[in-house]
């Protein structure tokens, strides 16, 4: 029974009997980002399962199956069990957003078939109906994670973004706020603002969960261009 990390085009064999360290030190020694904790996650066997543990003190990762019919949300302190086959985590630490996959060979859950509906809470989602245009906003956001997937991306700031679809900037923010709080109200952790919740960071979190629960996807980044040559009209 084994376990595996792919991280940009790498491949990682996980022990068993010792913890797999992700960060800026350990087995998978991510990059110099200043922003990333020395210690972030660790990947262990116990119990006759691979469990992911989020040992920072700050950051956060959202985890999800490879379908995006489930996901969590790894705060400080949280750990899960990887039961699927195949497990994406994306985490973002100052600029850059980070994307790695866990395979194991012998998944402790093996879906019998795609499931239309799942239910709506903290570790999954629900179908969400997005607008046009709020379907624009977050793939003007996510571009660089989906052109890239597997790798590192920098997330647009918002003035960007709407450059890149010829929106106004107060547009794009307004729409911003929108499909947060639509998400929100789905359940989906990390959107809301606060005294301590940064623009950069909702950002972040949107395109981690809309990528980790396919909301959207790379084949729908031609839809970019044509929205452009639309408002250049």
């Amino acid at each position: 029974m084994g376990m595996e990390l792919e991280f940009c085009g790498e491949w990682f064999p996980v022990a068993e009997d010792e913890p797999f360290l992700i960060g800026r030190e350990g087995v998978l020694e991510i990059d110099d980002n200043p922003y990333l904790h020395r210690r972030f996650l660790t990947v262990t066997r116990h119990d006759d399962l691979w469990w992911l543990e989020n040992v920072g003190s700050r950051l956060s990762a959202t985890v999800a199956d490879l379908e995006g019919n489930t996901q969590a949300w790894l705060a400080p302190g949280a750990r899960l069990p990887l039961v699927y086959a195949r497990t994406t985590v994306l985490f973002t630490a100052g600029p850059t957003t980070y994307e790695l996959t866990l395979v194991n060979d012998e998944p402790a859950y093996l879906p019998s078939q795609p499931a239309e509906e799942v239910e709506v809470g903290e570790t999954t989602i629900g179908p969400v109906t997005l607008t046009e245009s709020q379907r624009l906003l977050i793939l003007a956001l996510a571009e660089p994670v989906l052109s890239g997937r597997g790798s590192t991306a920098t997330i647009p700031t918002s003035a960007e973004a709407a450059r890149r679809l010829g929106w106004a900037l107060t547009r794009f923010n307004r729409k911003l706020d929108n499909v947060c709080d639509k998400l929100h109200r789905y359940g989906v952790r990390g959107l809301r603002g606060g005294p301590n919740k940064l623009a950069v960071n909702r950002r972040a979190r949107l395109v981690e969960h809309a990528v980790a629960s396919r909301l959207v996807v790379p084949e729908q980044l031609p839809l970019l261009d044509a929205a452009r040559d639309v408002a250049d009209d």
